[in-house]
């Protein structure tokens, strides 16, 4: 067996505590013994939900010898509180310990730089392997076998039931439900997202009539009795239609998250079916058009119907596609798949994780969560920013919307008067953007993570998410006044020296596997920077996982953002088929141009920075 670098593991520290503990405090001597795999995760990030399905089969497979702890790490002010974290955990079925670490002590400790992160710890309390980003559960997995076996050998492996506690569960109609459309009958359908199900509830908005899903996990079309879904979340009402409900309701289409997939569902007859996907995960270089049911996705968020065709806010891939109902196709409309805030035309536009979708005749209106952004998109494609200025700044902030701040934003609503309600998640508000004028206003606070709402006459019904519950409010004909607050991530910014920079993304290939070259070179590397002043040279894309980049003079600080991929296959001849894997990660480092700085920035996407 290769010997492998070891560090010792810095100790586990958060001033929120432990979760799914039954309140107990974990030490890393307490899990001695046992394979640790930290995942540096927080809820707002597509990515870290991804990381939490991958790791699923891995914690099943060997709950007697690993242990996973999860160490939230916020980005958002309103994801350092307490009970969002709770509800968090719940939400995406988190079945393993949580850190909570709201002044991100642990992060720096391990000196990690982006969500998520996953660690190696051994049984001996070392640290063995470092990954950013997705794509990494099989290579972590073959690290665990090793570890078991090497560790079983030296009689430094303890087997047994882990730490984890669940907690007890709470009795509600609907459990952190997602979005809701009204049905033409005046009913309600909601997405019931972490039990997996729809839910109709009656015009009152309480009463339940029908649940479609059995409740469990799964992608199995049929009556609605046996259905399944994975955290479905968009709904939209298809035009017209080949099946109506007595009431003249039509089709209603619904992304289904977790599972990657479009499905629908006929109110009239109870029967899902899945129109596109195919139950996995989008990739790069996986095909970006195509027959619908033969072309993955990443998860969608939501969907709406603009200009002939349902349009999907891609959240996983930071893009937006289409799906058309006659042809069966989907294809990628807008986005190249970079996180970010960038307007113009469809093709070259950046998203960071789209969440919201809400059509008119000559727009769509979509929420940019994690630049807390509105933007929209006209129908010559061009993509434009109403409110927002990028990755790191939020807050709640009325008045012209070239000043206004929200703060990762879930959905978007259109009003009669042209105007749009915005579901400004992790302020707890409903807020306003009036193109007409210009202005942000806040219409509602005191709501609990709302992240869709439906316009019903004089009302607007908004999904309060974390209170489990649909609440309808009075259109205010005057604005709330709230105080104004302004925030940024608050990350420890990287000193680096003025000149010359040395880039390194780190990636060591899994073991038994090597770089995939069949189709050419197997890795990518993009740089940019926010402002784009601060590099001289060395942006752009390139195939070399190294480059020297070249710090502008007089630019004092900003962001590098990075992004890397790299394909890796079995390494044996004998195997015809072998199988491969995609790692990828974007990071955004912050920077502070100093005298005394680091000539050289290290990015582990795969195994140890050895010059760390």
């Amino acid at each position: 067996m290769a010997s492998r670098a070891r560090v010792r593991a810095p100790e586990l520290i958060g001033k929120g505590g432990w979760l799914n503990t039954g309140d107990k405090e974990l030490t890393l001597s307490d899990l001695r013994g046992r394979i640790v795999v930290l995942d540096f995760w927080t809820f707002c990030c597509v990515n870290c939900l991804h990381v939490l399905d991958e790791l699923r089969e891995l914690e099943e497979r060997h709950r007697d010898t690993v242990v996973i702890i999860g160490v939230h790490s916020p980005k958002f002010v309103h994801e350092a509180e307490h009970q969002a974290v709770v509800d968090a955990v719940e939400r995406y079925e988190v079945e393993h310990p949580v850190l909570d670490d709201p002044e991100l002590a642990t992060w720096k400790q391990y000196a990690v730089r982006a969500w998520p992160t996953l660690v190696v710890i051994d049984p001996e309390g070392y640290v063995v392997a470092q990954h950013a980003g997705e794509g990494h559960a099989h290579a972590i997995e073959k690290l665990v076998e090793e570890l078991e076996a090497e560790h079983d050998a030296k009689g430094t492996l303890r087997r047994g039931d882990g730490p984890y506690v669940p907690p007890e569960p709470v009795a509600t109609d609907l459990r952190f439900p997602g979005k809701a459309l009204q049905l033409p009958g005046g009913s309600f359908l909601v997405s019931d997202t972490t039990r997996h199900q729809l839910v109709e509830l009656d015009a009152d908005g309480e009463s339940v009539l029908r649940r479609i899903g059995t409740g469990e996990r799964g992608l199995t079309d049929g009556p609605a009795e046996l259905a399944a879904f994975s955290e479905p979340q968009g709904l939209a009402l298809l035009p017209g239609g080949t099946s109506r409900t007595k009431s003249g309701g039509g089709m209603v289409i619904v992304a289904d998250t977790v599972n990657h997939a479009l499905r629908t569902f006929d109110p009239a007859t109870g029967e899902v079916a899945t129109v596109a996907g195919t139950g996995r995960q989008w990739w790069q270089g996986s095909a970006t058009e195509g027959p619908a049911r033969e072309v993955d996705l990443s998860s969608p968020w939501d969907v709406a119907y603009f200009d002939g065709r349902v349009w999907i806010a891609m959240a996983g891939v930071h893009q937006l596609w289409t799906y058309d109902p006659e042809a069966g196709t989907v294809r990628a409309a807008a986005g190249t798949t970079n996180e970010g805030l960038v307007d113009g035309p469809a093709a070259e536009a950046w998203f960071a994780q789209p969440s919201g979708l809400a059509a008119t005749e000559d727009r769509l209106w979509i929420a940019d969560s994690e630049t807390s952004a509105v933007r929209w998109i006209d129908r010559e494609g061009v993509v434009h920013t109403a409110v927002g200025t990028g990755l790191f700044d939020f807050g709640h902030r009325d008045g012209a919307a070239d000043q206004a701040l929200l703060q990762h934003p879930l959905g978007v609503t259109a009003l009669p008067d042209g105007s749009v309600a915005v579901s400004d998640t992790y302020n707890h508000a409903l807020r306003r953007f009036d193109p007409a004028t210009g202005e942000v206003t806040t219409l509602a606070t005191d709501l609990r993570e709302p992240s869709d709402a439906v316009l019903v006459g004089d009302d607007i019904v908004v999904v309060e998410s974390a209170r489990h519950r649909l609440t309808r409010l009075r259109l205010p004909e005057e604005a709330v006044r709230v105080e104004s607050v302004a925030h940024r991530t608050q990350r420890a910014a990287t000193e680096v020296a003025p000149g010359r920079l040395r880039l390194d993304v780190v990636f060591q290939a899994p073991a038994g596997q090597k770089l995939d070259t069949r189709y050419g070179p197997s890795t990518r590397l993009l740089v940019s920077s926010t402002p784009p002043e601060l590099l001289a040279e060395g942006d752009g894309a390139d195939t070399d996982l190294s480059r020297d980049l070249v710090l502008a003079d007089g630019v004092t600080e900003g962001v590098l953002h990075v992004s890397a991929m790299a394909a890796s296959c079995d390494d044996d001849p004998d195997i015809e088929y072998p199988a491969c894997h995609v790692h990828q990660q974007d990071w955004g480092v912050p920077v502070t141009v100093t005298a005394d700085g680091t000539a050289r920035l290290g990015l582990v996407l795969a195994g140890m920075d050895s010059e760390a």
